[in-house]
């Protein structure tokens, strides 16, 4: 069977590396579209063996720069996300404009399939701009191309994410957590692993126009996470819920910072459960259930902020 030729968007984060490790395994020959090549370009070539990863940096709004990636194209994946707004990288443009674009382009130059990321459960919110912007995504995309696949992930988790690893950092350094609507929300934590499985399995068996929600084995609520979380770093810390008002003052602080740790709309969205919907597949009908259990995964890295660091792993703990 003749390797597919995969062009990837959004390839340098978690889920893009992962996933490039996984097709490249399999003769898949990888095209990463980056937008700063001498930031993460070394890194992205370390993923797979040479001769079937190559990296091109591109102006991602730009056709006539990314238009010609597509003729050499078997299929195509759309990993570009954002969680805050910042200047040019707007929820409409990058959620909505740009899906838009890989899905018209998909279809011009007749590729087998467009498989484009998206969240769980953002078509059911209505007062989250993030929320609305994905929905609508995944709607003009579909419209655009009936070939188009979407995958819907709770929050996804590895030693490379921007979920675990910044929450054990607030856990290592602050006494106090603050936590909003009383910590009761609930997700379905998915590795990365896991989701690129699916994505993989998705790749394989050729799977097109469906909708494919993801989540991990077990059901927590954003509480548990937290508990779960200082036990595996061994610290005691006090869970404070902290009334609505108070929550959106601490949001605009954080705006203004250039990373927030919380937005309002993010606030808005911690609102709503993170849990299959039971309207779509998931990856367990899929036939790739998630097996990776958060807290044993999390406690492979999490030595990196207890005290004594990677000296307070089993290895050295036995000795």
């Amino acid at each position: 069977m003749k390797a597919k030729n995969c062009l990837i968007f959004g390839g340098t984060g978690q889920i893009g590396t992962n996933l490039i490790r996984k097709l490249t395994k399999k003769n898949y020959k990888v095209t990463v579209v980056t937008r700063n090549l001498h930031t993460k370009g070394n890194f992205i070539k370390t993923q797979a063996n040479a001769g079937y990863i190559d990296i091109v940096e591109k102006n991602l709004f730009n056709l006539n720069e990314i238009e010609p990636l597509f003729s050499k194209a078997d299929l195509c994946i759309n990993l570009v996300g954002i969680l805050f707004e910042k200047n040019k990288n707007t929820f409409n443009n990058i959620h909505i404009n740009f899906p838009k674009i890989l899905a018209t382009l998909s279809k011009q130059y007749g590729l087998e399939q467009f498989i484009h990321l998206s969240a769980l459960g953002v078509e059911n919110i209505k007062d989250s701009k993030y929320a609305i912007s994905k929905a609508k995504g995944e709607e003009a995309v579909r419209e655009i191309f009936n070939k188009s696949t979407i995958v819907k992930p709770s929050v996804v988790y590895s030693i490379d994410d921007n979920f675990t690893t910044t929450f054990m950092t607030l856990i290592s350094r602050l006494p106090i957590l603050p936590i909003y609507y009383n910590g009761d929300t609930k997700f379905m934590p998915i590795n990365c692993s896991d989701l690129t499985d699916v994505i993989e399995k998705i790749i394989e068996n050729e799977i097109k126009s469906e909708i494919i929600e993801c989540g991990g084995p077990t059901v927590m609520t954003f509480r548990e996470i937290l508990l779960s979380l200082m036990e595996l770093i061994n610290k005691k810390r006090i869970l404070i819920p902290v009334p609505l008002f108070f929550g959106k003052v601490m949001a605009k602080l954080f705006e203004l910072t250039p990373k927030p740790l919380l937005t309002s709309d993010q606030l808005r969205l911690l609102r709503h459960d993170n849990v299959f919907s039971n309207k779509f597949k998931t990856n367990f009908s899929l036939g790739v259930p998630s097996k990776k259990l958060f807290y044993d995964e999390v406690k492979k890295y999490c030595y990196m902020w207890k005290d004594g660091g990677q000296y307070s792993t089993d290895k050295y703990s036995k000795n």
